[in-house]
């Protein structure tokens, strides 16, 4: 029976290519419901990126049509898109910190950008740092963080306007496997209070560990697959966040 809670992203016959080259993804149609949780995975040059790219709105469809929160984004100018993207949390890959800021400045920064009081971003960051286990790291800049550390400040930053949508780009890619499942924790408790989450990985441990489901990209297309693992998001504690 086809569920009546509206899609908040929708892919119909999407592709994508850069330029004059080939299509990077190949008539892709899938839906993402509210407070779902999928790992995205495939081989390197697969297409997750640019399928991410695509969720953030930092890149439109070559064909097809793309809607993200209930809005056709083909049809939408450019200086629309911000209002939209300020309900996506967005992990990169290379965390994006600035080095010259300290964690608690990095985290602050989307608010600002929102014109926030200061003393409403003060208090929403130290309650998000302290969450991700920084309350002693507010001030360390991130050239004196460790990997793992430097991740939850992007983590953090990502979480600080409350999206309804969380994109993650390889999260647990520079720690180990004990920090990874512990990252994928918070995220799941990120997923309890109703936030969407897609994570991209290559990492089959967490695939195995955690009971969510996948999707799939191989040269370009798009396959859901069942969940592999043994733990789902229910059966996860506030205490095994814990970092």
């Amino acid at each position: 029976m086809k569920s009546s809670v509206p899609s908040i992203v929708q892919f119909n016959g999407v592709s994508l290519r850069y330029e004059n080259g080939p299509d990077v993804l190949k008539d892709i149609t899938f839906s993402l419901a509210p407070g779902s949780f999928y790992f995205l995975t495939g081989e390197s040059g697969a297409g997750k990126s640019s399928l991410l790219s695509l969720m953030y709105l930092a890149r439109r469809p070559t064909k097809g049509n793309l809607s993200v929160f209930g809005t056709d984004v083909n049809l939408q100018n450019r200086d629309k898109l911000p209002d939209i993207r300020r309900n996506i949390g967005v992990v990169f890959q290379d965390f994006r910190l600035l080095d010259h800021l300290s964690a608690r400045e990095n985290v602050a920064l989307p608010l600002r950008v929102l014109g926030v009081r200061e003393n409403e971003i003060q208090r929403h960051v130290k309650e998000l740092l302290n969450w991700v286990g920084l309350a002693d790291h507010i001030d360390a800049k991130p050239p004196t963080l460790s990997g793992g550390q430097q991740q939850r400040v992007a983590i953090a930053r990502a979480l600080i306007n409350r999206p309804k949508l969380l994109l993650a780009d390889e999260p647990t890619g520079n720690v180990d496997d004990k920090m990874a499942a512990r990252l994928v924790r918070l995220l799941i408790e990120l997923n309890k209070i109703g936030t969407a989450v897609v994570i991209a990985t290559h990492n089959e441990n967490l695939i195995q560990k955690f009971n969510f489901p996948r999707m799939h990209l191989s040269m370009g297309r798009l396959k859901v697959l069942p969940p592999a693992g043994q733990y789902s998001s229910r059966s996860i504690n506030v205490e095994e966040t814990q970092i």
